[in-house]
């Protein structure tokens, strides 16, 4: 999958470019689960050796706008790069491309064959009439996604990069009309008002439910830190919900707040019946993952001698 994280190389670095590197799927990764959903709408593409498949810094647009698609390698070899520095290759059987189409923001590296390819390739309409039809590659999605959130916010967390000064991410994924439908979808389970301070989630608890924010402000903390705030049309839960693990953070109510409540049984339901949700929820995953991977990117103030260059590292499916 096509994500580059720049974090703060060790100083003995210095002297040394990164080298380009291959990283390990994610163990929730299955090449099968994703061939079939890319056969089952997707358009197989060729091309020539040295031909890009996408830049950096592609203009941002609607999802999949200007040709920002996403991939699935079915042959030859495919090179990211930043600033035309190599950091890393696309195997067989992965997808790439997926980040910047999912989340609406301009691509973070560049894709170039450098053998003679084929690539599967969806756009925007494929890939939702792709999930109605494979709902599971949605939840697969997520559980890439939600398996670097948590490293990430691991890494962020022991290294002390979160800070009271942060600017917050603001997070709003669900339109008014999305947000009315999923009311009336659960009508038998109606939004609870929760008051200014009550905590909501705590941080290492297990997560039951995921929560929809119809009124109100939530703030969202790691490690008592403030990293988002999420008012009416945002979500948060949802990765405990998934992978059934712990919570990464804590939600508490900066206002008195009303919010939808919705179990693992429901979310399921919600994920196969309704392609906008996944995909709402896939562009919240991805959002986060950005914010998050952008605390990387702050450079500690030192002599320009000894200062170390920032190592990016790719990460695939």
């Amino acid at each position: 999958m096509e994500l580059e994280m720049e974090k703060d190389a060790p100083k003995e670095a210095s002297k040394t470019a990164p080298k380009p590197a291959t990283p390990a799927r994610s163990q929730a990764y299955k090449p099968e689960v994703a061939l079939q959903f890319f056969k089952s709408f997707g358009k197989l593409e060729r091309l020539d050796a040295g031909k890009p498949i996408f830049v950096e810094n592609e203009a941002a647009g609607n999802v999949f706008a200007g040709g920002r698609k996403m991939y699935f390698l079915l042959d030859g070899e495919v090179e990211l790069s930043i600033a035309r520095k190599p950091i890393g290759k696309v195997a067989k059987g992965d997808v790439f491309g997926e980040m910047a189409s999912i989340s609406q923001m301009p691509r973070s590296a560049t894709a170039i064959a450098k053998t003679a390819t084929q690539v599967l390739a969806l756009d925007e309409k494929q890939f939702v009439g792709a999930m109605e039809k494979s709902p599971e590659f949605a939840l697969m999605l997520m559980s890439v996604l939600i398996g670097r959130v948590r490293e990430t916010v691991f890494d962020l967390t022991i290294g002390g990069k979160l800070i009271d000064e942060d600017r917050w991410n603001r997070a709003s994924i669900f339109d008014r009309q999305l947000l009315a439908d999923l009311q009336r979808e659960l009508e038998d389970k109606p939004a609870t008002l929760h008051h200014l301070n009550k905590v909501i989630v705590k941080e290492g608890d297990r997560g039951i439910f995921m929560y929809l924010v119809v009124e109100g402000v939530v703030a969202i903390s790691i490690a008592e830190k403030v990293v988002e705030k999420i008012g009416p049309g945002g979500a948060f839960g949802e990765i405990a919900l998934v992978d059934q693990s712990q919570r990464v953070a804590t939600a508490t109510a900066e206002t008195d707040c009303t919010l939808l409540a919705i179990n693992r049984n429901d979310f399921m339901s919600l994920v196969k019946g309704k392609p906008a949700f996944a995909m709402a929820l896939l562009k919240a995953l991805a959002e986060r993952l950005r914010f998050l991977d952008s605390k990387y990117r702050v450079v500690p103030k030192v002599p320009a001698k000894d200062a170390a260059p920032a190592k990016a590292a790719p990460e695939k499916m």
